[in-house]
């Protein structure tokens, strides 16, 4: 019978639980409908405005901080595009090396550093680009002096210039020599830079000394000794105008060795009349049929990087008349 009776106590309680336990919650959805509103719960708090200075939107390396740059590849830009497009059909022999993959080309509007615009034909397509892939071996070079690996002795100083400023083959070989080409290839595909990407097409690939024989190590996708696309050369001087390429001191020194360009072909040949006054910071190469270029402008108005891989003998004066007819589309954009 004691049995019984705690057996029927413990059942009332387990109801007179479970009927309070149902209550609570019925009472809880009550009055959380009775408090709900229409109004929107209130928006996030916004992250404070960022005070920039003129001198950190107009002196290279620009002091942009990271979290207000994009990648290049998210800066696409459906006007820009249009501007190349006209540029590149209004030229049939420009049309046909373009649909043959035989010209490409980058660009990058700076005008508004924090919102820059990016355009391009064949971008992500890699050619043999002759002597403008040296500028990996200036990455390269400036990265194992940050890292202690090689001395910054004032020869080292004097072949950086010579390869850059006069695209000098023996001092290049040389600074190859001193950081070993693995190295190159290396610092090329690091995850901080990719400027190689496997996956992305490649881009840019330095697997043999300029000027003289020895081993050859051709990139792992078309096998091409010295290659680029116009899409990671852009990146590149993106990278380096924000002071993004091992450090803003080390890419203040590689913006020095770029600047000044003392020879005045393809795009430099026109820059040195239609824009005396600006800065330009410059790689290109030739050999045989495959003319390259590339530049990074940066003057009052006019603030842009250009980039051209094309493969045909007149190469020289398609880049001539190239950056002419993109410096007359951005100003004429720019006074519209």
């Amino acid at each position: 019978m004691q049995q019984t009776t705690s057996t029927r106590q413990h059942g009332r309680i387990l109801r007179w639980a479970s009927i309070s336990v149902f209550s609570l919650l019925l009472f809880s959805l009550f009055a959380w409908t009775g408090s709900r509103t229409d109004e929107p719960l209130a928006p996030p708090a916004e992250t404070p405005a960022v005070e920039l200075s003129e001198e950190a939107l107009t002196s290279l390396p620009l002091q942009v901080p990271d979290s207000l740059l994009c990648p290049l590849s998210e800066l696409s830009d459906e006007e820009l595009q249009a501007q190349l497009n006209r540029i590149l059909d209004a030229n049939p022999s420009w049309a046909a090396l373009a649909r043959s993959k035989k010209l490409s080309i980058g660009l990058v509007d700076m005008r508004d550093p924090l919102h820059a615009r990016y355009a391009g034909i064949n971008k992500k397509e890699m050619v043999y680009a002759a002597s403008l892939p040296k500028i990996a071996v200036l990455l390269t070079s400036i990265q194992a002096i940050e890292n202690g690996d090689l001395k910054e002795t004032p020869e080292v100083k004097q072949d950086m210039r010579l390869m850059i400023a006069k695209s000098n083959n023996a001092a290049t070989t040389r600074m190859i020599d001193r950081v070993g080409i693995d190295q190159i290839a290396r610092v090329m595909q690091d995850p901080r830079y990719q400027f190689y990407d496997r996956s992305n097409k490649g881009g840019l690939w330095v697997g043999k000394a300029y000027g003289r024989g020895g081993a050859r190590h051709g990139d792992p996708i078309k096998n091409i000794s010295h290659a680029a696309t116009a899409e990671q050369v852009c990146r590149y001087y993106y990278l380096l105008a924000n002071g993004l390429l091992v450090s803003p001191e080390r890419s203040k020194q590689m913006l020095e060795i770029m600047g000044n360009p003392e020879l005045h072909h393809k795009f430099v040949n026109v820059l040195d009349r239609i824009a005396p006054d600006a800065q330009v910071f410059r790689k290109s190469g030739s050999w045989k049929n495959w003319h390259a270029d590339s530049v990074l402008v940066w003057g009052k108005n006019r603030k842009y990087i250009l980039v051209g891989l094309a493969e045909t003998p007149e190469g020289e004066q398609l880049m001539r008349d190239l950056i002419r007819q993109v410096d007359r589309a951005l100003m004429a954009s720019r006074n519209a």
